[in-house]
């Protein structure tokens, strides 16, 4: 495990490439005081469904002001979000060989209603650093600008948005997906579709695909 920090935004149940920098680092801060990015992991997750990638995305209630911060920004309701979102990850990984096995401790983030955001990522988070039974080490910033020193700073570097990957020492390893023999393997989704496929050996993929820096 190294021994410099890792900065990284929130996410929705984050791609491989984040859980891959998290396991890697001792100490990991999530940004708290950044405006929300549209477009971005912040309230996104990609799966693979039966016909190609699916973007599943978090509404949020916009505020007076063009700027939010992470940490004030809220979910909205005002659509039942929370069971298309389940219902398109059961339609597309039902067939998964783990699915079942994680499935009754995932329902409950797709029923309950958390006001914030930020708050809403954190408590997935933990349920996923028991899944692949790490632990959590996350600590929120407390300034925006205060980069701790020897920092990796990847706050924007793992984004749908970038078409170069900045992080070159992520080399996401290949595994069975559900629709392999369609697609071929498809990178980086999000951490949900390393476990439904992968389960307990997650783990050991997480750690190999990271290269020596």
């Amino acid at each position: 495990m190294k021994n410099n920090a890792l900065l990284l935004s929130t996410a929705y149940f984050a791609p491989v490439h984040f859980y891959t920098r998290y396991i890697h680092h001792s100490e990991v801060y999530i940004e708290q005081f950044e405006n929300f990015t549209k477009q971005t992991y912040r309230n996104r997750c990609q799966i693979l469904g039966g016909n190609g990638p699916i973007a599943l995305v978090i509404p949020v209630v916009k505020g007076r002001g063009p700027k939010v911060l992470i940490k004030d920004l809220q979910i909205s309701y005002d659509e039942n979000w929370q069971r298309n979102h389940w219902q398109t990850i059961v339609s597309a990984y039902n067939s998964s060989p783990y699915f079942e096995y994680y499935q009754d401790e995932l329902y409950p983030f797709f029923e309950s209603k958390t006001k914030y955001l930020l708050d809403h990522n954190m408590k997935i988070h933990e349920q996923l650093c028991d899944f692949l039974e790490v632990e959590n080490r996350i600590r929120l910033t407390s300034d925006f600008e205060k980069v701790p020193d020897g920092t990796l700073n990847l706050r924007d570097g793992i984004s749908p948005k970038l078409k170069h990957n900045p992080d070159t020492a992520f080399q996401p390893q290949t595994y069975t997906q559900v629709f392999s023999e369609k697609y071929g393997f498809t990178p980086d989704l999000s951490i949900l579709d390393l476990l439904f496929n992968e389960g307990p050996n997650a783990y050991t993929i997480l750690l190999q695909s990271l290269q020596k820096e």
